[in-house]
C-alpha cells in the first residue's frame, strides 16, 4: 500500500459514520474506527470476513457491489438492517447474530478499474438523533431569549408591585386589610424567585476546573439518599476509566440533580411501595457527533428510573421552559439542566416508555 492510500484510509477514521473499502465480492479490505466501534470487535477481525455477512439480507449490497464494479452505475443507495458481530467470530455465513439496527447504504465508486468500492452505512437512527439536537439547539436558543427578556420585563414592575404594597401595609390599621397586602408581597416574592431561577444561567459566571463525574454522582446521590432514606435504592454502575474533564461542578451538580429530583417526583408511587429504583451509569462514547460538531470521545451518563414514564402529551417538549408533567410544578428544572449541559458543548436525550425512563447527558472530553 502506498503511503498515498495510507493517508486516504486514515481520512476514514475522522469520519463519524461507517465506512469500509472492499473488493467487488464484498471481500472487506479496510474499515473506519466508527465501524469497529459500532460492530464491537477489531478491524482486523472484520476484515477477515466479507461486508455481505454484515446485512440480514446481503442481496441489496451484493447487486450494488456488482453494478458498481462493472461501471454501470457510479453510486447505489438503499435500506437495510446491519448484525452485530459476536465477539471473537471470524465471519462468514450464519455468524451475524445479536443486535439489529437500520442502515441507510451508500455504495460508490473509489477507482475506475473497479477493484476498490467503497461502502459508507449510515445509521438511520443517528440521522434522525442529529436532526432532532438540531432543532433541540434552535429552539433552546430562541427559548433562552424569550425567557430572558420575559424575566427582565418582569422583574421591574414586581419591585414596584411589592414596594408599593409595603407602603401601604405601613398605612393600614386593620388586621384583615393587612392580610390582603401580606397576600400581595407573598405572591411578589414567590414571582422574583422564578425570575432569578430564570436568569440564574445567564447570571453566574461559568467557573471551571477538574471535574470528576464520578464525584458528581455521589454528590447528588447522597443528596437524594438523604431526602428519600427508605423505599429508594439509588444504584452505580461507573466506567472507572473515565478522565476528568474540564467544566463548572455546580453546575454539573445542578444539572444531574434536577434531573434525579425529576426522578424521584415521578415515582412516588414506587417509593411507597419500597420497589422504586434511579440507576447512575457512565460509558465513554466515541465518534461522538453533538449539533454539526463531531467529538473523538464523549461522557456518557445515563439517569434510569422505573417510573411511569414522561406523558406522552409532553414528550417532545420536556425540555421547554414551563412545561412540567406534574401538578405544581415549575417546569424549570430540565430546562436548566439541558442550558447547563449546553454550556459545556453537551446535550441531553430523553428515552421514555412506562416502568423505564432514561435521560442520558452527553458531554465532550478531551
Amino acid at each position: 500500500m502506498s503511503p498515498a492510500d495510507r493517508d486516504g484510509f486514515e481520512a476514514f477514521d475522522h469520519l463519524a459514520t461507517m465506512v469500509a473499502v472492499v473488493s467487488p465480492e464484498g471481500r472487506c479490505l479496510r474499515v473506519n474506527a466508527t465501524l469497529e466501534d459500532m460492530m464491537g470487535v477489531s478491524r482486523r477481525t472484520l476484515m477477515r470476513g466479507s461486508v455481505l455477512d454484515w446485512l440480514a439480507d446481503p442481496t441489496p449490497l451484493r447487486e450494488a457491489l456488482r453494478l458498481v464494479a462493472d461501471n454501470e452505475v457510479a453510486s447505489g443507495r438503499f435500506d437495510a438492517v446491519m448484525r452485530r458481530l459476536p465477539l471473537g467470530s471470524l465471519g462468514g455465513p450464519g455468524a451475524m447474530t445479536g443486535h439489529e439496527w437500520p442502515v441507510h447504504v451508500i455504495v460508490s465508486q473509489m477507482d475506475h478499474q473497479g477493484e476498490r468500492v467503497l461502502v459508507e452505512l449510515i445509521e438511520i437512527e443517528q440521522q434522525t438523533r442529529h436532526d432532532r439536537e438540531e432543532r433541540t439547539q434552535v429552539q433552546s436558543q430562541a427559548n433562552k431569549e424569550l425567557v430572558r427578556n420575559l424575566a427582565h420585563e418582569i422583574k421591574n414592575p414586581l419591585g414596584g408591585i411589592r414596594g408599593a404594597a409595603q407602603l401601604l401595609q405601613m398605612e393600614l390599621s386593620s388586621r384583615e386589610l393587612t392580610e390582603y397586602t401580606q397576600v400581595i408581597i407573598h405572591e411578589a416574592d414567590r414571582l422574583q424567585a422564578l425570575v432569578d431561577r430564570l436568569l440564574a444561567p445567564h447570571r453566574r459566571p461559568h467557573v471551571v476546573s477538574d471535574v470528576n463525574i464520578h464525584e458528581i454522582c455521589e454528590r447528588v446521590r447522597s443528596l437524594i439518599l438523604a431526602e428519600y432514606p427508605r423505599g429508594l435504592v439509588v444504584e452505580r454502575d461507573y466506567d472507572a476509566s473515565l478522565p476528568e474533564f474540564r467544566g463548572d461542578r455546580e453546575q454539573l451538580i445542578q444539572a444531574v440533580l434536577n434531573i434525579a429530583q425529576n426522578a424521584t417526583q415521578a415515582l412516588g408511587d414506587q417509593i411507597e411501595r419500597g420497589d422504586a429504583r434511579i440507576v447512575l451509569r457512565t460509558r465513554v462514547a466515541r465518534q461522538v457527533t453533538i449539533g454539526r460538531q463531531r467529538w473523538r470521545l464523549a461522557l456518557e451518563l445515563h439517569i434510569q428510573d422505573n417510573g411511569p414514564g414522561v406523558p406522552e402529551a409532553i414528550r417532545d417538549r420536556i425540555f421547554h421552559p414551563l412545561i412540567s408533567g406534574r401538578e405544581g410544578g415549575s417546569g424549570l428544572g430540565l430546562t436548566l439542566a439541558q442550558t447547563f449541559v449546553q454550556q459545556h458543548q453537551g446535550t441531553i436525550e430523553c428515552d421514555s416508555v412506562p416502568g423505564r425512563t432514561v435521560f442520558k447527558l452527553l458531554i465532550p472530553l478531551p
